[in-house]
Formats: C-alpha cells, structure tokens, sequence
C-alpha cells in the first residue's frame, strides 16, 4: 500500500520536480492505465491548490470520453474541436486559458470554472487523450504550470502501458 505522507511546497519550481518524481515512481510497471490516471488525478488534486477539477479524457473514434478525476460531475463525451479540451485534443497543442468565459466555444461541465489548462497526450504520434485542469480563479495557471505539466505528461506518454489500453 502506498501511503501519501507528503507536504508539497508552495513554490512551483519545488512542486513540479517533487510531482512528477512521484509520478515517475507511480505509474508503469504493468499497472493498468486507467488506475495510473486515477492515482495522478489524486497526486495533483492533492498537489496544487485553488483546483476544483484535475482529471483525463481519453479517445475513441473522435469522441473524448471522461477518464479518472477528482472533482465534481464532468461532461462525459466531448468532440475533437469542441472546447478547450476538444480543442487541445484535436491540434495536439497546449491550451492555457486564463478566462474560458472568453474562450470561443468553451463547455461549461462546471460553472465555478474559469481557468482551465488541457494538455494533449501523444503515443505514437496520436493524441489518445488530455489531462484537463480547471481552477474557480482566474488566470490561475501560467507558463510554469505549463512547463511542468506537460513534463509530467510527458513522463505518462512514455511509462504507461498505452498499448495494452483500450476504451
């Protein structure tokens, strides 16, 4: 059994290091996907304040259905190009948004949200899903957020059983 004992810092270029150390120590290994994801979306909803939703949407034919997360109630299906996530998903690119009121075609799964950062991942050159976080603040997340995430994604796109998962 592992046992979070752990005190993150406050300060993000102390946190994401410790973060994804823990991720990289976490996931692979044989484990399952679906349960690599659950454990990350508890690391970060644990991790990083001022969240009221960290969590995956994983692809299947165009359709990003939701994966492990913590938080409140979620939209469970979103087409490629439809909101940030749809957004991240279908350009394979990073969304930062400091406002999603102001985003073009933002879905509103939770109506406290109003900053939102989506991180596509790539496996073989195929975006198969997105790790989406959202804050009731806004402009709670910046470059650095972005830097580390996406090195945490990284570390996922690389250790998880990709191929031995399938929606």
């Amino acid at each position: 059994m592992i046992e979070n004992t752990t005190m993150y810092p406050e300060n993000k270029k102390e946190l994401y290091p410790l973060v994804c150390s823990q991720v990289e120590t976490l996931v692979g290994d044989g484990t399952l996907v679906i349960s690599d994801l659950a454990n990350v979306s508890a690391i970060l909803m644990d991790a990083m304040p001022d969240l009221n939703w960290v969590g995956f949407y994983l692809e299947k034919e165009n359709i990003l259905h939701l994966g492990p997360f913590q938080g409140k109630l979620a939209c469970t299906k979103i087409a490629l190009g439809k909101g940030v996530c749809g957004t991240a998903a279908q350009t394979g690119q990073t969304q930062l948004v400091m406002d999603v009121h102001a985003f073009p075609g933002h879905i509103a799964c939770d109506s406290a949200s109003n900053s939102e950062l989506v991180i596509p991942i790539h496996v073989g050159g195929k975006v198969v899903g997105v790790l989406d976080i959202d804050s009731p603040s806004l402009a709670r997340f910046d470059e650095q957020d972005q830097k580390g995430l996406e090195q945490l994604v990284h570390i996922l796109e690389e250790k998880c059983a990709w191929n031995q998962f399938s929606l």
